[in-house]
């Protein structure tokens, strides 16, 4: 194969979803009767709120639990951050990406792709990578991917040390994606949208009930669109959900889904950096770290070269038994398989180009990965008393298996500057076989046409984990809770890559293993000055062993790496929440302070290193809900001071001479992808009965790109609006305006190579169908 362009799906499959969301009249069934209990002001205990996407007029109520079992009291008297995102704020503000849904929830960066860092979602919170801290209805989703929302009833972002809840993990936190899933009604939701940047997007919800106790519920989705302003980047995807309950008004429940996705797009190349010299005769010419100033539909990717495919399955089996004397029994078991295939263009700064020549090295980054994931989870939840105690607790054993096999392309002739035989770009054009581009006005359709094959060094990760979990409310008085929680992992992680030939040349095999127990604890005392209030003091750990990811993200595991300790980590959470206004609005308050140990980042070489200890000291601040019948809200702000405490030492020695170490003069920098401000806030009017009007901001401060300090983004404000008219029960008409001012801001960081190019405005307008 001489070249590979980013497939699109036929118009056929958009065609085909619209069907199923083009309600008929002769097949629609209003049913009104299954409306959500509301709660009387006058109550005095707090009801359970099961958050749905059948809200009326897209108005959404505060979630009073976590869908989460190992959540053992409501989210007023959990003592840690919890956001979560309903599904109505996903639909009101228009996003069709878990990316994009997360813009909503501050303290979260988004991190880019690198060589050894795959695209898709890559995840910071509070400053710490939490790439592989996404879950599933609980169970950790491994492998590299870009998610979507068509599918998710809502998410929700635990923040703080999360191994308690989930095993490896980081200090930041997690986010949990709670799936829709068969319901006893019966209901037929679904959208058409169409917009500009060829946005084209149906989605279809059908939720049917068979008989008195099983209900079965099918989600599709049909997307296109290119991103606003970046030129050709833009790509289709489309996907499947269906899922079925029996039982469902009985003792034993059983819940069976399924989850389908594929995509295909041109990925983005985002946009270097000036990069900075240190010494030597060039630093005149330095830069000032920042991106650099080019247009922002600037490309310097090949489309006769790039493209980016990937595909998930995902197949649970959940049972759930309520004994009836407070104790349920439940059993998940899930297989997953997600691949990824690309070629995706890097503008590499590293050899100095940008600033000496005015020219980008057309840096090739491939990959060919599948991963499949086996896991199994058995957890004993319900309420006990001894004594004057009562006691909401949850344990449970788990059990999991990643593999993971990894491979990259190799192009003949090869992706070198053709007439230096290396990755310096004095000049660009055809005689550098077009692997080196101009800064300015770089030609995305130049004839680059190469021999493209596997690479025989292809590695396998394999990664076994089992737990055992114990996690328990105790309520001494109704004023008075303590939350503690135990979990023990054993964790094994095997890396093999086969010996190979390459150009004559034998690489020897290469075998590495990373063996760790670790337990990790939590606890947090609860004072609730009154029933609608509590005020909390935790303490929690985490533990990341090396191979965290197993084998498909940053922290891959290597003979370098093997015999690491986990990294550790204790946060200390002081924090407030109340339930205002009738108990229609949320708001929460919470200072805290991270520290870990044998912390890693990503080094000014790109690959990943411990850097000694980090802290990082902060406070929140969060808001959602109501503030009267026709005014809602939903929004926060986090302050973050991350800092390198502990860099290690540095090498200052000339080459070939004898190491001098010295401290590293990084020591005290703050810590990549870590905003000191970052702010969100998404709110909605009903100005007439049938009319809603919203708009959102998101702002970020600065962010540095690598521990040096010497890269970074400029902060930046972005504005969204919407508009939704009701024209009767069923359809209503929803205009959604992203980034108002097309200001032009940078949303990724975390590789000290680029950064990645927040999307141009953008207009789609959307009907939907609720029946």
């Amino acid at each position: 194969m001489s070249f590979i362009k980013s497939r699109k799906h036929s118009p056929a499959t958009l065609a085909a979803i619209a069907t199923l969301a083009m309600p008929l009249a002769l097949h629609a069934e209003v049913n009104g009767a299954n409306a959500e209990p509301v709660a009387q002001q006058g109550d005095s205990k707090m009801p359970e709120v099961t958050v749905t996407g059948r809200a009326v007029n897209n108005e959404f109520q505060i979630p009073q639990r976590s869908a989460s079992d190992k959540f053992t009291a409501p989210l007023l008297d959990t003592p840690k951050s919890v956001t979560v995102v309903p599904s109505e704020v996903i639909a009101q503000t228009g996003a069709t990406s878990l990316a994009d849904a997360l813009r909503t929830v501050p303290g979260i960066t988004m991190g880019a792709a690198e060589g050894g860092n795959p695209v898709g979602d890559n995840l910071f919170i509070r400053g710490y990578n939490a790439q592989t801290d996404t879950y599933i209805d609980g169970i950790r989703d491994s492998g590299s991917q870009s998610r979507e929302v068509f599918a998710i009833e809502q998410v929700e972002v635990v923040k703080g040390p999360n191994s308690a809840y989930g095993g490896r993990s980081s200090a930041g936190g997690g986010v949990n994606i709670v799936s829709k899933t068969a319901k006893l009604d019966n209901f037929y939701n679904g959208s058409v949208g169409f917009g500009t940047d060829n946005y084209k997007r149906v989605t279809a919800d059908i939720n049917r009930q068979i008989g008195t106790d099983s209900a079965f519920r099918l989600s599709v989705m049909g997307h296109e669109n290119d991103v606003p302003g970046r030129g050709p980047v833009g790509g289709d995807r489309w996907g499947i959900a269906p899922t079925i309950g029996f039982g469902l008004s009985g003792p034993t429940q059983v819940n069976l889904s399924y989850y389908h996705m594929e995509s295909s797009e041109l990925p983005d190349t985002g946009i270097p950096f000036n990069n900075p010299f240190g010494s030597g005769p060039n630093v005149a010419k330095n830069g000032n770290g920042t991106p650099v100033s080019v247009p922002r539909d600037s490309f310097w990717g090949l489309t006769n070269r790039d493209f980016r495919d990937t595909e998930t399955d995902i197949a649970t089996v959940d049972v759930k038994h309520d004994f009836g004397n407070g104790l349920t029994l439940r059993n998940v078991t899930r297989y997953g398989k997600t691949s990824q295939d690309y070629v995706w263009t890097q503008p590499d700064d590293s050899k100095g180009n940008v600033v000496l020549y005015g020219t980008v090295w057309r840096r090739a980054n491939t990959r060919v990965t599948e991963t499949e994931t086996l896991a199994n989870s058995t957890a004993l939840s319900g309420e006990v008393r001894t004594g004057t105690l009562k006691h909401n607790f949850s344990t449970g054993i788990e059990f999991s298996r990643e593999d993971t096999d990894r491979g990259t392309y190799l192009f003949t002739p090869g992706t070198d500057n053709l007439l230096t035989k290396n990755t310096v770009c004095a000049t660009s054009g055809a005689a550098t076989g077009y692997n080196c581009a101009p800064l300015v006005g770089a030609n995305a359709n130049d004839p680059w046409v190469y021999e493209r094959a596997l690479s025989p060094a292809k590695s396998g990760i394999r990664t076994n984990t089992r737990a055992v979990y114990a996690i328990d409310t105790i309520e001494f008085t109704p004023q008075w809770l303590l939350n503690v929680g135990v979990r023990w992992d054993d964790y094994r992680s095997v890396l093999d890559t086969p010996q190979y030939t390459l150009s004559g040349k034998t690489t020897p095999a290469v075998h590495a293993e990373a063996n760790a127990t670790f337990t990790n604890y939590q606890a947090g005392l609860v004072w609730k000055p009154a029933a609608n209030s509590s005020v909390y003091l935790s303490y929690g750990t985490s533990s990341t062993p090396p191979g965290n990811d197993a084998g498909d993200g940053l922290d891959g595991l290597s003979v370098a790496v093997q015999y690491l300790k986990p990294q550790e980590s204790r946060n200390f959470e002081l924090g407030t929440k109340w339930e205002v206004l009738a108990r229609r609005l949320s708001l929460s308050a919470a200072l805290f302070r991270s520290d870990m140990n044998n912390a890693r980042v990503t080094a000014p070489d790109g690959t990943t290193q411990n850097v000694g200890e980090k802290s990082v000291r902060g406070f929140e601040l969060g808001a959602s809900g109501s503030i009267t019948n026709a005014w809602q809200v939903f929004g926060g702000y986090t302050w973050l001071d991350g800092r390198v405490d502990d860099n290690g030492f540095t090498n200052t020695a000339p080459n070939g001479a004898p190491a001098v170490w010295v401290p590293s003069p990084f020591n005290g920098n703050v810590f990549p992808t870590t905003p000191k401000h970052s702010a969100s806030l998404w709110t909605t009017y009903k100005v007439l009965p049938n009319l809603t009007v919203g708009g959102g901001l998101t702002s970020m401060s600065k962010v540095y790109a690598n521990v040096n300090n010497n890269k970074w983004a400029p902060g930046y404000t972005r504005f969204d609006a919407m508009a939704n008219y009701i024209l009767n029960p069923n359809i209503s008409l929803q205009l959604n305006v992203q980034n108002l001012s097309d200001k032009l801001y940078f949303d990724k960081v975390s590789s000290p190579h680029y950064a990645g190019v927040g999307a141009g405005r953008s207009a789609s307008l959307t009907a939907s169908f609720k029946y």
